[in-house]
């Protein structure tokens, strides 16, 4: 409603103002006349301008997906149920206050003047009691909502990647935790962020629509199995595409894991993920890094496996 106001305000003024420009431009004396009624028409165009650009914003962020979410309810097993456990502490620390499960919703808005933007309650007692199953598949993998809108800051880019057993055994653990009740704060627009939406600069994480099977590599300690691994924990955000240190201005900027794992054993990267602390005693901090999350979802061998995959990479 915020949003409406402010697009309808400029509108309003952009009107208001080439009315106004009209009438300057009938005041005698030539120089009045020029600086009046130029003056308004820019002002004129200005709020024009910002309004398209806003309406522009709101319609990429708005609009529906062009692949229907899917109908085929997921079946639950206790092996789907202990997976999806795992998996859900990689969404910890956005969804949870206490960044531990059960996944309850956030507390921080992370888009300040841009949107107000809360990591909703992801338990049965939040929106997702009115989701489908494919509903939530596609919001975790393409971020899209099940409305059509994009999804703000969801590492959908990440989660693209997971397959098919693990976004359904994700769904599976979602849907059987203990219902938090928290009143919810609904995500906003506002109008900086719709101006900014109409460049593309708005964090909207909606994907390429996923329409094909997604398997993952058997479940194995090797580098193969590592890579997908790594690939769905979100490491290339931070500490960059190749792993050898982050370039992204927006999120912490990670050193090279290629580096760093060649200096130190299998057993020191695991150790360093279970405890926070490198081999050479530095604590890392959680909230650059989420050492606590990873050591939550991965066992020792899949942490090997990770390990494996990075000291392939050159």
């Amino acid at each position: 409603m915020d949003l409406v106001l402010s697009i309808s305000g400029l509108l309003v003024g952009a009107v208001l103002g080439g009315w106004f420009a009209t009438r300057a431009w009938r005041v005698r004396g030539a120089v009045l006349r020029w600086l009046g009624a130029g003056a308004l028409a820019l002002g004129t165009v200005v709020l024009a301008l910002v309004a398209i650009l806003a309406l522009i914003g709101v319609y990429r962020f708005e609009r529906p997906p062009s692949i229907p979410a899917a109908t085929q309810p997921i079946a639950a097993s206790p092996e789907r149920l202990a997976r999806g456990q795992h998996l859900a502490n990689l969404c910890s620390g956005c969804h949870a206050t206490t960044q531990q499960l059960p996944l309850g919703g956030g507390n921080e808005d992370f888009l300040g003047p841009l949107a107000t933007l809360y990591a909703p309650n992801l338990t049965p007692a939040g929106p997702l009691a009115g989701w489908s199953d494919g509903d939530i598949v596609r919001a975790v993998r393409d971020g899209v909502a099940p409305d059509g809108r994009s999804l703000l800051i969801m590492p959908a880019e990440t989660f693209h990647l997971m397959s098919d057993d693990d976004v359904q055994s994700l769904v599976t653990y979602l849907r059987s935790q203990p219902p938090v009740a928290r009143t919810a704060v609904p995500t906003q627009l506002h109008l900086l962020g719709a101006v900014l939406g109409a460049f593309g600069a708005l964090p909207m994480t909606a994907q390429t629509p996923t329409t094909a099977p997604v398997v993952a590599p058997p479940a194995a300690v090797t580098a193969t199995y590592g890579e997908y691994l790594l690939n769905i924990s979100g490491c290339r955000t931070c500490h960059g595409q190749n792993l050898t240190g982050g370039t992204n201005t927006f999120v912490p900027r990670g050193p090279s894991l290629v580096a760093l794992v060649a200096t130190w054993s299998t057993d020191q990267f695991v150790n360093t993920i279970r405890t926070g602390t490198d081999p050479s005693g530095v604590q890392l901090p959680p909230d650059m890094m989420p050492w606590p999350q990873f050591s939550a979802t991965w066992s020792d061998d899949e942490l090997r496996a990770i390990d494996a995959y990075i000291r392939t990479v050159h």
